[in-house]
């Protein structure tokens, strides 16, 4: 049996005219599709022997496209965890260390691509949460690296001065004890959140409550000049985003808890 040829006419039948195998050495093929990611990239597949078998994989190509956009490691996290699981076992999907693969039967090599295709795209999906479910990732993903990073019995989440604000009107997303200032901690994830931060601080101050403060910004730059400007003037200390200064913010933490 020609192998290349049964599974290319196979992939050919069942998914579209346009995908074709070009053999890259012994037993090995780069599967050629019109598939993309959102950027025009085309899905990188290859098929191969492994022992006895035939199977697909990506050789870890999608995590690596995905991490060029996003923290891959939110993957395994809340609402994008359910995606990609859901497409791994709806799929027939084998994930191991990033990598994606699908045992090949080639009689059947037709249905196997065409479900490996769709798990593939289906695992992409992860980029279009909408950004109210973006938002709240942002918010679990916050409080996941705050307890990680700080003592658990040193936290208070939602922190409101039960004295001066029975309402609840100026409340702090997180409130670090344990030292002779507690810190303030904002999540900030857009104008809204920063001008509800800056009137929090400002009543806190009047108040005199014994504090210091710090924000961590979904994205910074998203953020209106003149509202950033404002809430620069009352908070301590600002990190412009949560996923690129994990280790600064953990430093930072490490060094006001020993204080």
């Amino acid at each position: 049996m020609d192998i290349k040829s049964t599974i290319e006419n196979n992939f050919k039948e069942k998914v579209c005219k346009e995908v074709r195998l070009v053999a890259e050495g012994v037993d090995r093929f780069r599967v050629f599709t019109p598939f993309q990611f959102d950027d025009g990239d085309h899905f990188a597949i290859v098929l191969k022997k492994v022992g006895n078998n035939w199977i697909l994989s990506d050789e870890g190509h999608t995590y690596m496209h995905l991490s060029y956009i996003m923290d891959v490691r939110s993957l395994e996290k809340d609402k994008r965890a359910k995606i990609v699981s859901n497409a791994i076992s709806n799929f027939g999907i084998t994930e191991t260390k990033g990598v994606l693969t699908a045992l090949l039967n080639p009689e059947n090599s037709g249905n196997i691509f065409y479900n490996y295709i769709q798990g593939l795209i289906k695992i992409t999906d992860v980029t279009y949460l909408s950004r109210e479910n973006v938002r709240s990732t942002f918010w679990e993903d916050f409080k996941t690296f705050i307890m990680e990073h700080t003592p658990k019995d040193r936290i208070e989440f939602n922190y409101h001065d039960k004295k001066n604000d029975p309402k609840e009107l100026y409340s702090v997303d997180c409130k670090l004890n344990g030292m002779a200032k507690p810190l303030y901690i904002f999540a900030i994830n857009g104008d809204d959140k920063c001008n509800s931060a800056t009137i929090s601080l400002y009543q806190h101050e009047k108040w005199n409550s014994n504090f210091r403060s710090v924000s961590i910004f979904e994205d910074q730059e998203t953020i209106n000049r003149k509202v950033l400007a404002r809430f620069s003037d009352v908070c301590d200390k600002q990190f412009s985003n949560l996923n690129s200064n994990k280790e600064r913010i953990g430093k930072f933490l490490a060094e006001i808890i020993e204080k």
